[in-house]
């Protein structure tokens, strides 16, 4: 069978580990140490760092195809691989794009993507001239390494500017200015796409955002126009296939007060906007993901419920004396429903220590504001409870009302 090498060891391997399980496959993981994610459950890991090409060499040795749950690898160390023969999905061209804010930026915009209007930024006086266009607030990103909110700045006045970029630049920190998306929410438009050119689409979903780190997902988008979710779905399989995206392409949207929707990210991997589908979608974004890297046919995305949200556990700031072995336990007993994928990290504030699925019964729709409320509230709820221990209902769980 063949050898699937992930370079990373976080939460995304290790889910992908999972679904290749199923596929009869050896997921090989490049882990920075043995307790990441996914170390602590594959079989074949290989010690190393992302960036050490000795590393890469070693994890790539034998195996069928190398891909990522980061885009943080060196692009030179993966052209090298390629010449010594290494199969790598998604390649080097297409990653770049989810690597360099600045040179995706560009390319969206060469080929009529749409995007909000932006700047590179190499002094104060780059981004003043920005401003003096596109007024404060502006956004100023930088170019590389950001996520979950960090290398972000909401720029409120000239101050803030002057302060902002200097320190940044005097840091090697290379930037771009945006303009701030007046947003009515984020969305997320996930596919896969091939090898050979076969693609696949889910359902748009809705991404509620909290100090800059996903929180909750709502597939499909509630009330979002088909016309909007369809021309969400063929801009995302576009983007992959102009830019040769193999495995699967997270499009990260803004829906404007106005109806419009513009790129805001791109990740050539599994995403948090997609994990959901683990257990809401016939085929999951890693079992995909998989599949797309192996130039297999692709999965069947359909919906298997109404709704499914997904709901971020995130690492409170004073983790309850209550361990999460008996935080899941009252969980499942309360709320059988639930599915909960748990990372195997330690907690500290902020940390993404897994997820919960809570699927939509009946003949509900996104479309009904009530029934979403409803799943949504079963989420939230899971999750709250397994972070704080709490249920916000102030049900007791030893008296069992």
């Amino acid at each position: 069978m063949p050898t699937v090498v992930m370079v990373g060891g976080g939460q995304l391997a290790r889910m992908t580990h999972q679904a290749a399980i199923a596929l009869g496959q050896s997921l090989r993981v490049l882990a920075a140490s043995p307790d990441e994610s996914a170390a602590q459950v594959a079989r074949d890991v290989v010690l190393g760092r992302h960036d050490d090409l000795d590393a890469l060499r070693k994890a790539a040795s034998g195996s069928t195809v190398l891909t990522f749950d980061h885009e943080h690898v060196p692009p030179q160390h993966l052209e090298t691989l390629i010449s010594e023969g290494v199969n790598v999905q998604p390649p080097p061209a297409a990653l770049i794009h989810a690597q360099d804010k600045l040179i995706m930026r560009r390319r969206l915009e060469a080929i009529g993507a749409p995007v909000p209007p932006f700047a590179e930024v190499q002094s104060v006086a780059d981004a003043e001239k920005f401003a003096e266009t596109h007024g404060y607030p502006f956004v100023l990103k930088a170019t590389r390494g950001g996520y979950d909110g960090k290398g972000v700045w909401i720029v409120d006045n000239a101050a803030e500017l002057e302060k902002l970029v200097t320190e940044s630049l005097a840091a090697g920190t290379t930037l771009l200015a945006e303009e701030k998306v007046n947003m009515r929410r984020e969305l997320s438009a996930m596919v896969a796409r091939s090898p050979l050119g076969q693609g696949a689409t889910w359902p748009v979903v809705e991404t509620v955002q909290r100090n800059g780190v996903c929180a909750v997902v709502m597939a499909p988008a509630p009330a979002l126009a088909d016309s909007t979710a369809a021309q969400a779905q063929q801009l995302a399989l576009r983007i992959a296939e102009t830019l040769g995206v193999t495995g699967c392409l997270a499009v990260e949207l803004f829906e404007t007060e106005d109806g419009r929707i513009l790129v805001n990210e791109l990740a050539m991997r599994p995403h948090n906007s997609g994990h959901w589908t683990m257990d809401g979608a016939v085929t999951s974004q890693f079992e995909q993901h998989i599949r797309a890297t192996l130039d297999y046919p692709l999965g069947d995305t359909s919906p298997t419920a109404p709704v499914t949200v997904m709901a971020n556990i995130l690492g409170a700031d004073n983790p309850p004396t209550m361990s999460m072995d008996e935080r899941v336990h009252h969980l499942c007993a309360r709320m059988p429903e639930a599915k909960v994928h748990l990372y195997g990290k330690g907690e500290r504030p902020g940390r993404k220590l897994g997820h919960v699925n809570v699927r939509g019964t009946g003949t509900g729709s996104h479309h009904d504001a009530e029934y979403v409320h409803q799943v949504r509230e079963k989420a939230e709820m899971a999750a709250h409870w397994l972070i704080h221990a709490v249920w916000t209902d102030g049900w007791d769980p030893h008296s069992g009302h």
